[in-house]
């Protein structure tokens, strides 16, 4: 079989941390045959460090000129909408690094452009796939804490993002971004995979920080303003008595809380959805806590640390090989993005917001 041909777009800092240096247990599938990046730095490293043969600066004329099938957007948060609608405008397959839009609106109008095209499209973030949450899901097959009716989670980073942060951090904070729309989708997409749709929300929203400035790394001495609201509170209903707590935020240092706990009347899971190289803490009545590693799928190599969002790319390649459905397309986007809308249009008017099921 030949292999897939794929285009990158954007070669940041998640490309250079998480995607490219993956890329290799995809060889047998797939190539990157063409790159697009504004700077002149990463460009070279990916020609250097990982043979891609043809580079570009401008994403229109790669995808006049390139002959991949589909294409990895890894691009700043305020590029999705319009970078999306052009690959899949394009006739090619789509994977977008999260959010896969502005709006909940515009995720919809880009399911509905893929459909019309007959496109897969694969949207970050993949951790419905990660070899924890496959091992929580089987958990809770086979009742292992019982109903569930309370759970919480929280996506938090600091200001910049973490110690020797490489890039400039000024996107994540800008008007549109904001730890909601970058790390609280992260629990939203786990416990949307694991209890289904939200009903209803009701939050509290705050900006706090003005601005902060960088204080190590290649970026250190850069001030950079936060546009986008900082402190997120959000309560989740997701029916049948089942309710969630989520916190999203740019203005702690850090917690000793695991980042997801699901409460069972039998027992509780608490886990860190993002890092595959933390165990699974497990609580049955009765018993005390066992901490667990969950075993990989299918007994195949993975990474063995940090966020292996290389099997997103890799469902992508099972979606186009006819393996598998789309997990984790712009449907389930759409939905997360309407329950952080939901989420502000409470904290605007102090009332709880109905998620309405999509027709």
């Amino acid at each position: 079989m030949a292999k897939h041909k794929l285009a990158l777009l954007g070669c940041g800092d998640v490309a250079q941390r998480d995607y490219l240096p993956e890329f290799h247990r995809l060889a047998q599938r797939a190539e990157i045959v063409a790159v697009c990046t504004r700077s002149p730095d990463t460009m070279q490293r990916a020609m250097d460090d990982y043979g891609i043969p043809a580079c570009y600066t401008d994403y229109a004329r790669m995808l006049a000129e390139s002959d991949a099938a589909a294409v990895i957007n890894l691009t700043p948060i305020a590029l999705h909408d319009a970078t999306n609608r052009a690959i899949l405008a394009s006739g090619r397959h789509l994977y977008t690094e999260k959010p896969a839009a502005s709006s909940s609106t515009v995720a919809g109008e880009l399911a509905a452009l893929a459909a019309a095209h007959g496109l897969t499209a694969v949207c970050a973030p993949s951790i419905a796939l990660f070899p924890q949450m496959a091992f929580v899901r089987a958990l809770l097959a086979e009742g292992a804490i019982g109903e569930i009716y309370s759970a919480r989670g929280y996506g938090h980073l600091g200001v910049p993002p973490w110690e020797g942060y490489p890039s400039d951090p000024s996107p994540f904070f800008a008007r549109g971004a904001g730890p909601a729309m970058d790390m609280g989708v992260y629990p939203l997409h786990a416990l949307t995979a694991l209890l289904g749709p939200v009903q209803r929300v009701t939050a509290f929203v705050a900006h706090v920080l003005d601005h902060f400035t960088v204080t190590d790394g290649p970026f250190a001495g850069t001030v950079v303003p936060v546009q986008a609201d900082d402190n997120w509170q959000m309560i989740l209903d997701f029916g049948g008595g089942r309710l969630a707590s989520v916190a999203a935020n740019n203005v702690v240092v850090d917690t000793r809380c695991p980042p997801l706990e699901l409460h069972g009347l039998a027992g509780t899971i608490a886990f860190d959805p993002i890092y595959v190289e933390q165990p699974v803490q497990l609580l049955r009545r009765g018993q005390d806590w066992q901490t667990i590693t969950p075993p990989f799928p299918h007994a195949r190599p993975g990474r063995t640390s940090g966020p292996d969002h290389i099997l997103g790319i890799e469902h992508l390649l099972d979606c186009l090989d006819g393996r598998a459905t789309p997990q984790i397309g712009l449907n389930q986007a759409a939905h997360v993005l309407r329950i952080l809308e939901a989420a502000a249009e409470s904290s605007r008017t102090g009332r709880a917001v109905t998620i309405h099921a999509s027709p």
